[in-house]
């Protein structure tokens, strides 16, 4: 009778799911993991070629600063400058109030109304994508006492195809799966759909699934809401952070603000996270110096995850540390367990 019960609140629970729990993911890119990756010193961006002087409503940017001082015996993490936003998915807003926040989305110098589509493809192939990339880590934590488990992040690219695939499991509790597929542009990463799968003991298996159907996002509840320019998914994200700071290691600046948009199972919005200066983490890779990315207030739900990341220079701009919190009832700490294993290239 026991089984029976329990048999019933499962089908019941997972018919609330949506139409999106009837279908399955897509079928993982084949991929074989075959080297370590070291870190090492992040190169040095070339400066773009400074367009011709002209009178502009918007302030120049700031004069190119060094990163901030470390002890001689770290790494050394490389200059940085502060700039003018580029075009793309992400906004980024420095923080001093003597500096007047760019324009969202204002074209570079270099882009012009009469470049071609196939200059657009040129661009996107001219970024030296990493190759398919798996971190995994170790994770503690609290849920009603401590907690532990393992988590991997997997970056998998197949032509213009891509897939990140983000698994976190504590040791009977909970574990969840995401996976985010879409393709590769000059913009970075553009998701195509989301789904993420969480099993809860006696519960079963509960999916929930978006889609990016054009102008629109099915969110997992039902709801359509409009596509917006650069949206990006709760896997995904990681992702598209590292490929943005690889394409404007610049950035990566104590002070500012890196925000996108962000499609959740049940809602969009966007989303802001705020660069601290570096911290010194010792890893089994290595020690180096991470710069922590931490949610800004006003991006949260009260019922939604907390997720706050380390983002490493010397390992290709990848989250070696990541920490989620559930309002005052759950954390789990995400720590590098080795170094990050990518294929060929």
């Amino acid at each position: 009778m026991v089984v029976l019960h329990l048999w019933v609140v499962q089908r019941v629970w997972q018919s609330r799911l949506g139409a999106g729990a009837a279908d399955k993911p897509p079928a993982t890119i084949d991929v074989a993991f075959v080297q370590a990756l070291a870190p090492m010193q992040p190169p040095v961006a070339a400066a773009p070629a400074p367009p011709r002087p002209r009178r502009s409503a918007l302030a120049a940017p700031r004069r190119a600063a060094s990163s901030p001082e470390v002890p001689a015996s770290a790494p050394e993490l490389g200059a940085s400058s502060v700039a003018a936003e580029a075009p793309g998915a992400v906004d980024v807003v420095q923080r001093e109030p003597e500096m007047p926040a760019p324009e969202v989305n204002e074209p570079a110098p270099a882009a012009s109304a009469a470049a071609s589509p196939a200059s657009a493809a040129s661009a996107a192939l001219a970024f030296d994508w990493p190759p398919s990339t798996r971190l995994s880590y170790t994770v503690s934590g609290s849920y009603r006492g401590p907690v532990e488990g393992a988590a991997k992040v997997e970056w998998r690219r197949q032509d213009s195809h891509y897939q990140v695939r983000v698994t976190v499991g504590v040791a009977a509790v909970v574990e969840r799966r995401m996976l985010s597929d879409g393709e590769l542009t000059p913009e970075g990463l553009k998701p195509h759909r989301y789904d993420q799968e969480t099993d809860i003991p006696l519960r079963g298996t509960q999916r929930e699934t978006v889609r990016f159907e054009g102008d629109t996002i099915a969110l997992a509840n039902g709801k359509t809401v409009p596509t917006m320019p650069g949206v990006q998914d709760a896997a995904s994200q990681f992702v598209q952070l590292t490929w943005y700071f690889l394409t404007h290691p610049e950035r990566l600046q104590p002070g500012q603000e890196v925000s996108f948009p962000l499609a959740l199972p049940r809602r969009a919005a966007s989303w802001r996270y705020q660069v601290l200066p570096p911290e010194p983490l010792a890893l089994k890779v290595g020690a180096l110096w991470a710069y922590p990315l931490k949610p800004l207030p006003g991006s949260l739900k009260p019922n939604e995850v907390a997720v706050q990341m380390w983002i490493a220079p010397t390992l290709q701009y990848l989250p070696v540390r990541i920490t989620m919190n559930w309002r005052d009832e759950a954390m789990l700490d995400m720590v590098l367990d080795g170094a990050p294993l990518q294929a060929a290239h």
